[in-house]
């Protein structure tokens, strides 16, 4: 079936809007396309993607991907199109798993459910797998484990990062006391409030940042319609466990940055790259998975060979990405600092959902995904959070080389989001709050703070990782939803 003529909306002088024929199935099929499904894949990628181009850049994409779809099977923009024309480049690219994986240690073993355990075998039998790791919070996620660490040889798996690229924790400290915070709370809790969006809130007036004036904006297809929504969610927050609160840091004298031992209240934050690292993680998912077949156990762990233009592409977007995340949460502890009219004694911050080029003690250089795992680098600073009413840890990492200088990024579920919302009640929710003094704005139930694994036991499982430098106690907590759980 040839598909109907592919138009743009233009404007005459007068302003009044009229069509002009830019492409259709009859002209590809002039420009030798076979009828079938490659013509609409092509067309479809036109209006995705080239829109805005002038026709005859576009005929000549079109002949070029025609001429040798051999060369274009790894773009990023063209290899559906591409590999619609040599289906035969399908079979020839199936990889096999290992017949038996690699050794990896587990931390916490006694705590981590099946599924994650399931996934990180099958991560382990990929060829491209040269090491890996399991943090003591782990649990099942989409093709590598949340709290799964993976190092490959020159390849990058899009779901080895996760859907929300660069997602950190970051952490201000200030001068004020837990006197200042009892006196003041009513205006803390107004204070999150008017500075913090989740979800699909956003500001009225998003910042201005430099990173939204990067060339990589313009220079990569995916990314050109990528760049207005970043601009609008600049300094927001997305929904899940995705959290803001005021609480207090404890530290003890002789620490990292020489401050007089004590509480001082503390702003945390939790969140990511919010709709340009979805959007590119699943753009390059769906590259990966035509570009890199595997057995279907193991199908959400395609990946992209960094020799490739295609792998490029996503190691450059997630780079963005990740800067991008972090300019949510500078611009979140910006407004905050600014609403307290003082100036943080300190900042730490650290991501994780992110691949990073390292090298092993041996010397091999690697490609390190940490799903949900916070780097722990010798003398590398990160935070640990727990539930909204548990302690979180700051920490310095001790540098181990069996968790490839990894640790875990929180306390970890035992509850998935369905299970808990058939058992938990918000009575029961309101009662936990109320135990440990927090008050919570929005937050659901899948969120409570019985659904996740005690923290101080995860943190006794990785002694060997990180050396705890201080804890932060959440008093405060606002995350997407409307207001507080009301008891039922």
């Amino acid at each position: 079936m040839i598909l109907p003529y592919l138009s743009e909306i233009m404007q005459n002088q007068k302003g009044v809007c009229m069509k002009r024929k830019v492409l259709s199935g009859k002209d590809l099929v002039k420009l030798g396309y076979p009828e079938g499904k490659a013509i609409g894949i092509a067309i479809n990628t036109v209006l995705k993607y080239f829109h805005r181009s002038e026709k005859e850049e576009i005929y000549a994409m079109l002949k070029a991907v025609l001429t040798d779809p051999k060369a274009y099977v790894e773009d990023s923009v063209w290899s559906k199109t591409a590999l619609a024309l040599v289906p035969a480049e399908k079979k020839s690219r199936v990889h096999e798993l290992l017949r038996n994986r690699l050794e990896y240690p587990i931390y916490g073993a006694a705590e981590i459910e099946e599924g994650a355990r399931n996934q990180m075998e099958i991560a382990m039998k990929l060829p491209i797998a040269v090491a890996g790791a399991l943090m003591p919070d782990a649990h099942q996620g989409y093709g590598l484990p949340i709290g799964g660490v993976l190092a490959t040889h020159n390849a990058v798996i899009p779901y080895g990062v996760g859907v929300d690229i660069g997602c950190r924790m970051c952490l201000t400290a200030y001068p004020l006391d837990e006197k200042f915070m009892e006196r003041h709370r009513s205006n803390l809790k107004q204070l999150l409030l008017t500075n913090t969006c989740f979800g699909r809130e956003i500001f009225k007036r998003p910042k201005e940042h430099e990173v939204l004036d990067r060339k990589t904006f313009d220079e990569i297809a995916i990314l050109r319609n990528l760049k207005g929504k970043a601009a609008m969610q600049i300094g927001s927050s997305g929904s899940g466990n995705h959290f803001v609160e005021f609480g207090l840091m404890e530290i003890d004298d002789n620490n990292e940055w020489n401050l007089p031992g004590g509480n001082y209240l503390a702003v945390l934050s939790h969140s990511g790259s919010r709709g340009l690292g979805a959007e590119i993680a699943r753009h390059y998912t769906r590259v990966a998975k035509q570009l890199c077949h595997l057995p279907k156990e193991a199908a959400n762990l395609a990946w992209l060979d960094l020799n490739t233009e295609a792998g490029q592409e996503y190691w450059i977007a997630m780079n963005l990405a990740g800067d991008y995340a972090s300019a949510n949460h500078h611009q979140i502890h910006e407004r905050m600092a600014q609403s307290l009219g003082e100036k943080p004694l300190l900042m730490v911050e650290n991501h994780h959902n992110f691949a990073w080029k390292e090298t092993l003690q041996d010397g091999t250089e690697v490609i390190v995904h940490r799903k949900g795992a916070t780097p722990a680098g010798k003398n590398v600073l990160g935070i640990i959070p727990g539930s909204m009413t548990a302690t979180g840890f700051i920490v310095r990492g001790k540098g181990s080389a069996a968790s490839l200088n990894s640790a875990s990024h929180g306390a970890g579920r035992v509850m998935s989001r369905s299970a808990a919302k058939s058992v938990i009640t918000n009575k029961m929710v309101k009662q936990e709050l109320q135990q440990h003094g927090v008050e919570l704005i929005g937050g659901g139930l899948d969120e409570a703070p019985m659904v996740y694994k005690d923290i101080r036991k995860v943190m006794r499982y990785q002694q060997e990782l990180v050396d705890v430098l201080g804890v932060f106690t959440p008093k405060i907590v606002r995350m997407c939803g409307d207001d507080s759980p009301a008891e039922d």
